[in-house]
């Protein structure tokens, strides 16, 4: 059986799986760590709710998504699968109530006003909500996240809204610079905002081109896209 157009198949999707955890397991034995640590969240990001689940039936469980749009059809289409969401994309307040309605984990929080929008989408019964404190690596302020500097304050302030429940902190890692130095001005924020909420233990850093530097700061979550579902298809 051929697999949509743009949409890999589902043995090439099983190499690629096992082809990146075998490299996560030895990037994380090389710091240290045990790859048990560390969970791979596949990024799905423009690709069909299709591959999601051909992705489910390789054992995938940890899912992210970048646009609240996209995340909410594909948790309608799939929602009998067991998959964890992860909203890994900015923010906007007056979507909070639908990314609310969708994510298990929001990792992109950068500013208070998303948190409170966040906290006032939950409905008396529902789950408390997982998020992370986005911190911006870059000099842009254009750019998603807080300043390092402000990251404690909003953990605080996320800290406050009985909601939410901090998990720890998010970054990108800058194109301009070497990705391992700015992974380790993250692990700092990390520790900060831990000083603050032990259980804050969750680091979401590194991507296809640098989980390997971001497992060695100690990176917990790696959003990883195009080198397990290949690449983006072309929307038209």
């Amino acid at each position: 059986m051929t697999s949509p157009v743009g949409v890999p198949a589902p043995s090439d999707l099983a190499a690629r799986l096992s082809a990146i955890d075998e490299q996560i397991a030895e990037a994380a034995r090389a710091a240290g760590r045990s790859p048990a640590e560390i969970t791979r969240i596949v990024v799905t990001k423009f690709h069909p709710a299709s591959l999601v689940r051909d992705l489910h039936a390789l054992g995938v469980r940890e899912v992210g998504e970048n646009r609240q749009q996209e995340l909410s059809a594909k948790v309608a289409e799939l929602r009998e699968l067991d998959l964890r969401w992860h909203f890994i994309g900015q923010g906007q307040t007056n979507k909070a109530g639908a990314i609310r309605r969708s994510a298990d984990v929001v990792h992109s929080v950068d500013r208070e006003r998303f948190a409170d929008a966040l906290h006032r989408a939950g409905a008396d019964g529902d789950d408390v909500l997982d998020v992370l404190v986005q911190v911006n690596l870059t000099e842009d302020p254009a750019r998603g996240g807080v300043a390092p500097s402000e990251a404690a304050a909003l953990a605080e302030h996320v800290l406050a809204l009985p909601s939410l429940r901090l998990r720890g902190v998010m970054a990108v890692a800058p194109l301009e610079e070497e990705p391992a130095a700015a992974f380790a001005r993250l692990r700092v924020v990390s520790e900060s905002v831990r000083s603050l909420e032990p259980d804050a233990t969750w680091i979401s850093a590194g991507m296809t081109g640098d989980f390997v530097e971001a497992i060695a700061i100690g990176a917990t979550h790696l959003r990883i896209g195009s080198a397990i579902t290949g690449p983006r298809p072309d929307r038209g």
